[in-house]
């Protein structure tokens, strides 16, 4: 059985190796894939290679601390 499960910003930042503030930060300024439930944030960790594989994180200019 494939997990299929949506993935919190403390799960995605570990995922990536990045800080949580860095996740915050690529969502506002570099339109991360994230879907607002509630208050949370949730995440697609397909959506999120397929981001990263297009280039989204790439920038070093405004999140330099990932």
């Amino acid at each position: 059985m494939v997990e299929d499960r949506w993935l919190s910003v403390d799960e995605i930042a570990l995922y990536l190796g990045v800080k949580r503030d860095t996740v915050y930060k690529w969502i506002d300024r570099k339109q991360m894939p994230a879907h607002k439930v509630g208050r949370l944030w949730k995440f697609r960790k397909e959506e999120i290679d397929e981001w990263v594989r297009s280039g989204g994180g790439n920038r070093r200019d405004e999140a330099n601390d990932g």
